[in-house]
């Protein structure tokens, strides 16, 4: 009993002076904060009124200008209710427990009271820094906006805005966290986006009680699927003109404040190697350029592995002529093909984590200069073969072609186990390898929809969604793989029927 008396005491705030609410709420609320304030006026009719606020996070013209001036010119006697109404600001609100408030305060309100009153007001008034949009860093584009999502949820919000200017976009809002809360936005077309879809997501948002969703890509990893896989199963991503184009498409997208990026699902294996480059640019470009990019990604993780087996088991398989010239190059390397490939893969990661890691002009010179220096130096040294050298350079160009920095890196560490049972088995254990992830990918799920689809579930007119890019005229269906409701599209005109009437050429 003495503890709930207690806990009443400590929430009973008002009635009381100013100075008393002061001192709770610093020492109780705000645990001693140095940059909590409070400004005291005293109107014509003599009453004493308190703003109490966090001089850090509130924007000062604001709290000055249009909530302080109003009340301070005020003439007859006020309540909470007729400050409210001077006040030319949304979201305010009546509080009178002491950790609402303070958790107003934190977030960037300004509470108002009126010396021993009953209640407070709470009025939102938050100075939020964020970079100004910019370029997109892990994710660059020929084509299109160059322009990238920012920390701020409201900027970011304002961008697809813009970009899809139609009621259908719904938009519903989260608050995520208890200690530490996080402000999500969840969108998507009402009317293309599967129920289904958006029931789940919803769920697994109001289920998670979280309190570290420091920004997408944390969050994406705590909806997910399956959390031990190697590979990603949403795409978290920094251009505005990819999010909206899924969400025009009937996938949902998901924004999360103080982060400068989006996260979209569900998804499937081939979309992380598709770009909005190959939607602007011709169709037959980019049709190619995701062929390649799938070619690419075959290659980067099945080249080094290939070059480990063949050398340590099937000489067989090796053309003659070429084999000469592997001898020559390898007579002074001391190292085993397993070995060797297995240094001079890790190099090559070192040096890509450190051109990653340090400034950007300082990191382009390191990763080519050292990528020339140290690669002449092991050859000369004979660590490694001349061979090997194109083959892990060829790799790690193949890896770069990934449009998704996620993806790109996860590949780039299944060489390692592959090379690994190349060197142990050969050609079997590559094989194996390889069986094995693609048993993953066809039991993978993204959102319980297919992570292997179109392939497995086979459906042949998602091929133009996915692994090649048709012209506009013929692209009439949206991809049926995440079931949106309407997989149709509008009927649209087209350049080439603009020149022609009924049955009649344009020269009539």
């Amino acid at each position: 009993m003495k503890r709930k008396s207690t806990k009443k005491k400590q929430q009973s705030l008002f009635p009381s002076s100013l100075e008393v609410v002061e001192e709770d709420l610093n020492e109780k609320a705000l645990n001693s904060s140095p940059d909590f304030t409070m400004k005291i006026i005293e109107t014509e009719s003599g009453q004493r009124i308190g703003f109490y606020f966090l001089y850090s996070i509130i924007k000062p013209q604001v709290l000055y200008e249009q909530i302080i001036s109003p009340v301070q010119k005020a003439k007859k006697t006020l309540d909470i209710q007729s400050i409210d109404n001077m006040i030319a600001l949304p979201n305010s609100k009546e509080e009178n427990k002491l950790d609402e408030i303070g958790k107003k305060l934190l977030q960037g309100a300004v509470c108002i009271y009126i010396e021993n009153d009953q209640t407070c007001l709470m009025h939102s008034a938050p100075l939020q820094e964020h970079r100004s949009i910019d370029r997109a860093e892990t994710e660059s584009l020929i084509f299109g906006p160059q322009m990238a999502f920012t920390g701020s949820i409201e900027t970011n919000l304002n961008m697809v805005r813009n970009m899809i200017d139609t009621p259908q976009l719904k938009i519903e809002r989260f608050i995520l966290g208890n200690k530490i809360p996080n402000e999500i936005q969840m969108m998507y077309m009402d009317d293309i986006a599967n129920e289904e879809n958006i029931n789940e997501l919803r769920n697994r948002l109001t289920s998670l009680q979280s309190e570290d969703i420091m920004n997408a890509s944390v969050l994406s990893q705590k909806i997910e699927d399956n959390p031990y896989s190697f590979f990603p199963q949403y795409i978290v991503t920094e251009l505005p003109d990819r999010f909206t184009y899924s969400i025009k498409e009937g996938k949902i997208g998901i924004l999360v404040d103080n982060s400068s990026a989006g996260i979209i699902a569900p998804i499937t294996f081939s979309s992380f190697f598709e770009s909005t480059d190959d939607i602007y640019g011709r169709w037959i470009i980019g049709s190619f350029t995701r062929l390649m990019r799938m070619f690419a990604m075959i290659l980067s993780i099945t080249l080094t592995p290939l070059y480990v087996a063949a050398l340590t088991f099937h000489y067989e398989v090796i053309p003659e002529a070429l084999l000469l010239s592997l001898g020559e190059s390898r007579n002074r390397v001391p190292f085993p093909p397993l070995m060797e490939t297995i240094i001079l893969e890790t190099m090559m990661e070192f040096i890509r984590e450190a051109g990653a890691r340090l400034p950007t002009k300082v990191g382009q010179t390191m990763g080519i200069v050292g990528g020339i220096v140290i690669g002449q130096a092991v050859v000369q040294a004979g660590f490694t073969s001349n061979i090997l050298i194109i083959l892990v350079a060829l790799s790690a160009l193949a890896s770069f072609t990934t449009p998704d920095y996620v993806m790109g890196t996860s590949l780039r560490i299944l060489r390692f186990p592959i090379i690994l049972l190349a060197g142990t088995f050969g050609f079997v254990g590559i094989f194996f390898t390889v069986a094995f992830i693609i048993i993953h990918l066809l039991r993978l799920r993204s959102l319980h929809r297919p992570y292997t689809a179109p392939i497995y579930p086979f459906r042949f007119f998602d091929f133009d969604q996915s692994q090649v890019r048709v012209p506009f005229v013929l692209n009439k269906r949206r991809a049926a793989s995440h079931l949106p409701k309407k997989t149709k599209r509008k009927k649209k005109t087209y350049g080439h029927s603009l020149f022609k009437t009924k049955g009649k050429d344009i020269d009539e």
